[in-house]
């Protein structure tokens, strides 16, 4: 039907470059959101202060993502990794988040897809492109339950594009366990039960009351 988008038995469906239109026109999107919403944040510059506590989180993003439950499907949950990294875009704000969500990219890349990728953009969208989406919790720098929202809004979209690479060039290894009838979301259902099992026991704990009390304080100091 067209370059982006192929019609078989009346039902329309994107192809590769759809899909990597999809991305891209995402990425745009996002960063020039990102753009607009830095210029009426009003939030600090990256200075010392920031700088050390983006560090550290990496840090403890970095050490946690190796304490991790492996999943029987595949994927992993591992021991709040991206909350530090969401924390530190709800703590200064879109650009500070961004810039540490992709160092943080960087690092995943390095720590589990360095020694092996299919092609540039799958990569892309496995490590720079998902990882870096985490740092989109600094959109809501300063609201009212923004680490709440900002963490959810992250994983989310970090989900989604592990998914549309998965759609793109993961569905022959899908394993014969898997229902062929349910062959169609098979990247869905293997990359958001990793995901959104990480997510909701992150969101269970950080709303626990001592520990919603603790993070208000960090809060405090890091903004201070």
């Amino acid at each position: 039907m067209s370059t982006f988008i192929t019609s078989e038995d009346g039902y329309f469906a994107l192809t590769k470059p759809g899909y990597i239109a999809l991305v891209i026109l995402m990425l745009i999107i996002m960063f020039l959101t990102a753009f607009i919403v830095d210029k009426k944040q009003n939030a600090k510059k990256f200075q010392a202060k920031q700088l050390a506590f983006a560090g550290i989180a990496l840090a403890l993003a970095f050490i946690t993502s190796y304490i991790k439950y492996e999943l029987p499907m595949g994927g992993s949950v591992t021991l709040f990794s991206m909350f530090f990294i969401c924390y530190i875009g709800y703590l200064y704000g879109i650009k500070v988040g961004l810039i540490t969500a992709f160092a943080y990219s960087i690092l995943q890349f390095i720590q589990s897809g360095g020694s092996y990728f299919l092609s540039p953009f799958q990569t892309c969208c496995d490590y720079f492109f998902a990882f870096t989406a985490l740092g989109l919790a600094g959109l809501w720098y300063g609201k009212k339950h923004g680490l709440t929202i900002g963490y959810i809004v992250g994983a989310l979209v970090r989900g989604l594009f592990h998914t549309i690479g998965g759609y793109i060039y993961w569905m022959d290894y899908m394993p014969e366990s898997f229902p062929k009838s349910l062959s169609a979301i098979y990247p869905i259902v293997y990359n958001y039960s990793y995901v959104l099992a990480e997510m909701i026991i992150t969101l269970i704990v950080i709303n626990l009351p001592p520990v919603k009390k603790a993070i208000d304080k960090v809060s405090d100091m890091a903004r201070s």
